[in-house]
């Protein structure tokens, strides 16, 4: 028996605990990167609520990618 794949996986929202934990950072990174730029796109929801997308992460894991050590992420 096999189960279909969640067709909302990569757009449903996502605190920055989870996003992180995908990312394999520190939630500090990503309170980091909303304050000075450079990291992925997320979501104001409120005065303190943050949110993310998972498809917005890999966008974001996409745009960093190099083929060598010469080469800079877009």
């Amino acid at each position: 028996m096999q189960t279909q794949p969640d067709p909302d996986y990569y757009d449903r929202l996502i605190d920055e605990k989870e996003a992180a934990s995908y990312l394999c950072y520190s939630v500090r990174a990503l309170q980091n990167w909303r304050v000075r730029g450079g990291g992925p796109l997320f979501i104001k929801v409120s005065g303190r609520s943050v949110r993310y997308t998972r498809r917005d992460l890999q966008d974001w894991i996409g745009a960093k990618r190099v083929a060598n050590t010469t080469c800079a992420p877009s």
